[in-house]
């Protein structure tokens, strides 16, 4: 490869379309988040944006579309698939547990055992889970958890938000898909959640976050990808777009009506 050339991306998709009966959540959709990038991904409500991450994750199957990792053509047709491929998800309600500590939340079915002589199939080794825990938050820069064994029902917003992330890198991914990942915390909350996405990117992640909030998006993200009526209308540079265009194209006002035909800006 010489120096001009670009390597693929990441991730890609290619003519992604999705049908619920006659309703069309996608249409035709590309998309693609390069390793060590920040792609947010907004729309209005029904744009298509959570179908889109559901595609990639492996929820939902599309009925039509081609994936792609690092320029190889993949399939993705469950959530197994997804994570065989280095594909997570952290969903906006989380799923922790709060009834246990940070460690049994981090390591929930991917627990290490010692094994014993003494007990035939070995032991649950919560010291080794415990450090383990700390060098995956410590990893994140999370510097307001000092407590590892705390339970979770006692965390702050950020703070869930930050485990979750961290329970996400377990199986060393390379993609990490977020849903509104800063969904009603505060501004203090929502500045550590912002430091370990770009914490994220700066491991060479690729990351993928869906968000209304479009202060947070201009805040971390390197593109915007706009959808509208199930259709990708629009991607920006957020260092070369202002908020107002973003909206204009979330709204379809730049297109000047005719909604019902949206047509790609780049």
């Amino acid at each position: 490869m010489n120096a001009t050339t670009k390597a693929p991306p990441l991730l890609a998709l290619k003519g992604v379309s999705k049908r619920f009966g006659p309703l069309e959540a996608l249409t035709g959709v590309d998309f693609e988040v390069d390793a060590g990038e920040v792609v947010a991904l907004v729309g209005d409500n029904g744009a298509g944006k959570s179908t889109l991450v559901k595609a990639i994750a492996g929820v939902q199957l599309c009925d039509e579309g081609t994936f792609f990792m690092r320029g190889t053509e993949v399939t993705v047709s469950s959530p197994k698939d997804a994570t065989a491929l280095g594909i997570t998800t952290v969903y906006q309600d989380l799923a922790l547990c709060d009834n246990l500590d940070i460690v049994a939340n981090l390591h929930l079915g991917h627990e290490r055992f010692v094994e014993s002589a003494a007990r035939f199939s070995g032991y649950i080794d919560e010291i080794e889970m415990e450090k383990s825990s700390l060098k995956l938050l410590e990893s994140l820069a999370v510097t307001t958890i000092k407590d590892v064994r705390a339970h979770v029902a006692s965390l702050s917003g950020g703070q869930r938000q930050a485990v979750a992330i961290a329970r996400s890198l377990l199986g060393e991914p390379s993609v990490v898909l977020l849903d509104e990942p800063t969904a009603a915390l505060g501004v203090v909350q929502t500045k550590q959640v912002l430091n370990c996405i770009r914490t994220l990117r700066e491991r060479g992640l690729g990351v993928v976050i869906i968000s209304h909030n479009l202060a947070d998006v201009f805040e971390v993200a390197d593109r915007i990808v706009v959808l509208r009526l199930a259709a990708r209308v629009a991607t920006f540079d957020v260092r070369g777009v202002s908020h107002e265009d973003v909206v204009a194209a979330i709204t379809g006002a730049e297109f000047g009506a005719a909604p019902n035909e949206p047509k790609e800006r780049t």
